[in-house]
């Protein structure tokens, strides 16, 4: 993070803070013919953080679509959830899939 101050005898003191916000991803999952709705809805709300409403949203775009963008998150984050929705889907048996593209 810069700082940066105006410190001429004629002015108030100015300082600005110029902080650069991380590269965002998309998470996209991805429709398949096995994976239920309602497994579908339990990974938006419990990974994702989606209320009922928006994770049902979701899920419908998803099934009518082919895919659906999950959420927006710095690359650490988005590839924490992308595993997460991998590994869950994977130990349920399902074969769910999410990918990750920049913004």
């Amino acid at each position: 993070m810069a700082t940066k101050t105006d410190n001429s005898p004629n002015s108030d003191t100015i300082t600005r803070h110029d902080s650069a916000q991380p590269p965002r991803y998309q998470v996209i999952m991805h429709n398949d013919d096995y994976t239920t709705m309602e497994f579908v809805i339990e990974v938006l709300q419990t990974i994702f953080r989606k209320n009922p409403a928006d994770a049902t949203h979701v899920m419908l775009t998803i099934h009518t679509q082919g895919q659906a963008v999950c959420g927006n998150y710095p690359y650490e984050v988005a590839e924490t959830k992308v595993a997460q929705a991998h590994q869950r889907a994977s130990a349920a048996g399902y074969p769910l899939r999410c990918s990750m593209n920049s913004i």
